[in-house]
């Protein structure tokens, strides 16, 4: 019976004045049962084949029946619906949500299917792909096998029609792609239909049809083992998208899944109640806030030192939306040569590129930042190894594949065994390790020493792919050489780029201990002439605040709402679990900012003796507004959220 039929499908994308024909006439039909493999090079359509087949994306032209219904031309919503009950995703990147259970990543369709109930369905799930002992674990403490199969069992968890994988195998070892792989032979031989896009022969060996396409078109089909009698005869009751009572969904259940959210991402949850808290208690005591700020941010600069530049790619505008980083200038090996000899107020230059790449050490795998640089670095940013050593002038000419380790990816990877010496896998490459990496802890936002480095050449040609530079780390000569080689910077990239001086502000970017310095004592001279008005413009700050931070948080949770769209969530669905997050954060910020408040002025009274009078008309007041405020900042990122197109989201970096 045929499961899904396409006929003559396009798809176009447009770049500019370029358009690239992902999808040219496109027309394919698969049986229920199927076991089929999507082979060719990148860019020959095979992806976004399967992103038209998962309805994550709309073709430009064409047919698209599914178990008998023609879907091409449904609403988003309708599409919702099917993703959520008639497709079950397996993606490369495992796309699991990193601070929740393996069992509660496997319930997360049943949110928005409006069967959070049936959760008993998600540990038989568990069981099936054999991790019924490891329900109760985050992602960060499964192998990347145990977390593909979490994914496979969260794809299996409302019995759908098909089973789509984009490179399920493509991060993991060998031991754990044949786990895999096996997993997918037995789900198969119990009658599941399975769509796997591969480059891999080996992957597409087990399958029982391999299609091969090329520049957007199927230029061979190849069936190796036809169907049983049993597998012809399945009967499918037709898709009924009406079935699936999303409507009754309870406001209960948007809810709980905010308050998830804020749970599984604490930092996150805090740093927005942050700003709220602060516009409340800064109507009680924003002089001791205010200095107390000064002197943390003052101790921070002074450990950072005073003597490092970091120019990087300027950003761009259009429509009044900020583009990415180098929009407008792109940096290279000549512009840091060029100010490595160009200015006598300059005594070192390290190019940087940054990326995440996948390690592979025997059974063991990690995904952590890549940092790619020349010997320079070592210090200019007191990267010194602790054992081992640092490449050398002639590793970075030959792009030789070595690396030194973070000592958080030295933990994972090695535990208590030496990884001097040692190969271990990036992106399927065999590296040496040469070194580690000194420690420099944790940050508010990440580990700094979950990382790797390794030559800057290598990094760019080998493992991203990059053509250009990220950033060039300048080392001026000392404190009082600063001012002089940043304008050195700016007139030898200015030279060049050919640009003029209108064009620095958006061509490149220097930054410097010096300026933020600057900035610190100009916003605090602010705050100290509009003392008399800054308890309304810390009630405003508090609400921008929730509205910057939710913002931050689309932007960093936008592969999440992808997944969750890719999941079967439709945009009222994200758009209320994110104004609920911030009506949460809004109220809780209120009642922390009264207590912290309180708290700030009763301390600053004992130890500076300073006079404070609390008024408890002015806190109920400050608290109400700002929490009005608050929501109404709150509307925009959630709107933006919802608004977010799943494969886009997926794809984001």
């Amino acid at each position: 019976m045929k499961i899904i039929e396409i006929k003559k499908i396009n798809k176009t994308y447009g770049t500019g004045k370029i358009e690239v024909r992902a999808l040219q006439d496109v027309s394919v039909t698969i049986q229920q049962g199927e076991f089929v493999a999507i082979m060719g090079a990148s860019g020959s359509g095979k992806s976004t084949l399967m992103h038209v087949l998962g309805l994550l994306d709309r073709p430009g032209s064409g047919e698209y029946f599914l178990n008998g219904q023609e879907v091409s031309k449904l609403s988003d919503n309708e599409w919702a619906v099917l993703r959520n009950q008639s497709i079950g995703f397996v993606f490369q990147q495992f796309h699991l949500l990193a601070r929740m259970s393996a069992l509660d990543n496997v319930a997360l369709p049943l949110i928005y299917g409006g069967d959070i109930r049936l959760k008993d369905n998600a540990r038989l799930r568990l069981k099936d792909v054999g991790l019924e002992d490891r329900m109760n674990h985050n992602p960060n403490e499964l192998s990347g096998g145990q977390q593909q199969r979490v994914a496979v069992a969260r794809a299996l968890i409302h019995d759908p029609l098909v089973i789509l994988a984009d490179e399920p195998t493509g991060n993991l070892d060998s031991k754990s792609k044949e786990e895999i792989l096996g997993l997918f032979d037995k789900l198969n031989q119990e009658g599941k239909t399975i769509i796997i896009v591969t480059h891999e022969q080996e992957v597409a060996n087990h399958a029982k049809r391999v299609i091969v396409m090329r520049d957007g078109k199927i230029i061979s089909d190849k069936t190796s083992t036809p169907l049983s009698n049993n597998e012809k005869n399945l009967v499918i009751p037709p898709t009924q998208i009406t079935n699936v009572k999303r409507n009754n969904m309870k406001f209960l259940d948007y809810t709980n899944q905010a308050v998830t959210a804020m749970i599984a991402h604490k930092m996150r949850a805090f740093l927005s109640i942050l700003g709220i808290l602060i516009g409340v208690a800064a109507v009680i005591a924003m002089v001791a806030l205010g200095s107390g700020a000064q002197e943390s941010i003052e101790k921070q600069l002074s450990s950072l030192g005073s003597n490092l530049l970091v120019v990087m790619p300027g950003s761009s505008k259009s429509h009044g939306v900020s583009l990415q980083t180098g929009a407008t200038t792109n940096l290279t090996f000549q512009d840091a040569d060029a100010l490595s000899k160009g200015s006598e107020n300059i005594d070192r230059v390290s190019p940087a590129v940054s990326g995440r790449v996948q390690l592979v050490y025997g059974n063991k795998n990690w995904n952590t930042s890549l940092e790619g640089s020349s010997t320079n670095y070592e210090q200019v940013r007191a990267a010194t190894p602790i054992a081992g050593r640092f490449f050398t002038d002639e590793e970075v000419k030959s792009r030789s594949k070595v690396v030194l380790l973070g000592t958080s990816v030295v933990k994972q990877l090695f535990d208590t065994e030496n990884p001097i010496g040692k190969t271990i896998k990036i992106n399927l490459n065999n590296f040496q390790v040469i070194g580690i990496l000194p420690s420099h802890g944790a940050s508010t936002f990440r580990d700094q020493d979950d990382t790797i480095l390794m030559p800057i050449t290598t990094a760019m040609y080998r493992v991203l792919g990059k053509q250009y530079i990220d950033d060039i780390y300048v080392q001026a000569r000392g404190p009082e050489f600063v001012d002089p080689a940043q304008d050195d910077i700016s007139r030898i990239i200015e030279r060049q780029h050919h640009l003029t001086t209108k064009d620095e502000d958006t061509a490149f970017q220097i930054r410097n201990m010096s300026d933020i310095k600057q900035a610190l004592e100009s916003s605090t001279k602010t705050m100290g002439m509009l003392i008399g008005s800054i308890a309304a413009i810390s009630l405003l700050v508090g609400g921008i605040g929730i509205m910057n931070i939710m913002l931050v948080s689309v932007t960093e949770r936008t592969r999440e709402i992808g997944l969750r769209k890719a999941l079967g969530a439709n945009n009222k669905d994200v758009m209320t679990q994110f104004l609920i997050e911030s009506i949460l954060m809004s109220l809780i910020g209120g009642i922390l900012g009264i207590m912290i408040g309180i708290g700030i002025s009763t301390l600053i009274t004992l130890a500076a003796g300073w006079a404070v009078k609390v008024s408890i008309v002015s806190i109920f007041s400050a608290t109400i507004f700002s929490m009005l405020v608050g929501l109404v900042f709150g509307l925009w990122p959630a709107r933006q959220a919802s608004k977010l197109n799943p494969i886009e989201a997926l794809r984001y970096e």
